[in-house]
């Protein structure tokens, strides 16, 4: 995608899902550092969304907006999709980054946990998608979609979330295909970058399998995710298709 100059008219707009909080809040920023206007979404953290683009508003107006909704439901992909290009007429950025993530061991798995899983990694990203595809295509959009390294690498204990994972790095090749030339579809596939929230990432053993499995031996951070966005939007034009790893290694 072309640079853009800080003139209203010529100023790309990007929609991220699950923009409010840790790794999505900074994609957010990047974008709008980098020029963009940001529509924010976000499902329950509209506090933490109106923070954010009050203080995005406060760097250049008229740049950031707050789009909220259930992404479980397909009409609700749809709306804020369609909520998203009102804001200022035009799309040009797709980032598929919320998600659910929890363990669901073979013997727990459950029909509702099943379909959370999926709903969130999988089917969202498809009808949002579906719903931002005509304008991504007036603008010679981008999409991308924020994968896992396991979606490629199974991690124990979590097969849903990794099988929904590994759909998503599918239909980020099929939609590749089926939206050129008009809009390129691409998807990063983190490592670990910030630890889960709650349990699961407080158990300094967890931690140190974890860094110990990682060749660059360290955890990545949320710039490091943001610098690959940044890669794949603004300076790959002739890249679609592709999953980029940022995983330190970890899934050699």
């Amino acid at each position: 995608m072309a640079e853009h100059n800080a003139d209203r008219d010529d100023n790309p707009t990007a929609l991220v899902t699950g923009g409010a909080r840790r790794i999505g809040a900074k994609l957010v920023q990047t974008l709008h550092d980098a020029g963009f206007r940001v529509i924010i979404h976000c499902r329950r953290s509209r506090d933490e969304a109106d923070a954010l683009a009050a203080y995005l508003e406060s760097e250049r107006r008229d740049s950031a907006r707050v789009v909220t909704g259930d992404l479980a439901d397909p009409a609700t992909c749809e709306r804020v999709a369609e909520e998203a290009i009102a804001q200022w007429g035009r799309l040009d950025v797709l980032v598929n980054n919320a998600s659910t993530f929890y363990p669901t061991p073979v013997g727990t798995i459950t029909a509702d946990a099943f379909d959370d899983l999926i709903a969130s990694n999988l089917r969202a990203p498809t009808f949002v998608a579906q719903a931002a595809a005509p304008a991504l295509r007036e603008r010679g959009g981008a999409i991308i979609n924020i994968a896992d390294v396991h979606g490629e690498r199974p991690l124990a204990d979590y097969p849903v979330y990794c099988a929904a994972k590994a759909g998503l790095i599918m239909l980020t090749r099929t939609l590749a295909r089926d939206l050129a030339p008009d809009v390129r579809v691409n998807a990063i596939a983190p490592g670990s970058i910030l630890w889960p929230e709650g349990p699961a990432g407080d158990d300094p053993t967890k931690r140190q399998a974890v860094l110990d499995a990682t060749p660059l031996g360290r955890q990545g951070t949320p710039e490091d995710i943001a610098g690959a966005l940044l890669y794949l939007v603004r300076d790959a034009p002739f890249v679609t298709g592709q999953t980029l790893a940022v995983d330190g290694g970890r899934g050699l």
